[in-house]
């Protein structure tokens, strides 16, 4: 019993240490083409401001117990 768990810690590691992990740099996301956006809290703050709250419509999601059919209906 003490052997098996002895053994499996080990089996158990070298999945870790062989794990080929990369990290990416902000020159290869360029060179893939793929550009970062630069998001402040003021900008997101803005387009929550402009939200229009006060004229919304309530909509009621499914129910895993009802049938597809009923909610197309309504």
């Amino acid at each position: 019993m003490v052997g098996g768990s002895y053994w499996l810690k080990g089996f158990t590691g070298i999945r870790y240490q062989f794990r080929q992990v990369q990290s990416l740099k902000p020159e290869d996301l360029e060179d893939a083409g793929i550009e970062k956006k630069s998001v402040t809290l003021e900008s997101e703050f803005e387009k929550v401001q402009n939200l229009d709250i006060d004229t919304w419509e309530n909509k009621r999601g499914p129910r895993p117990w009802e049938e597809q059919q009923q909610q197309q209906q309504q």
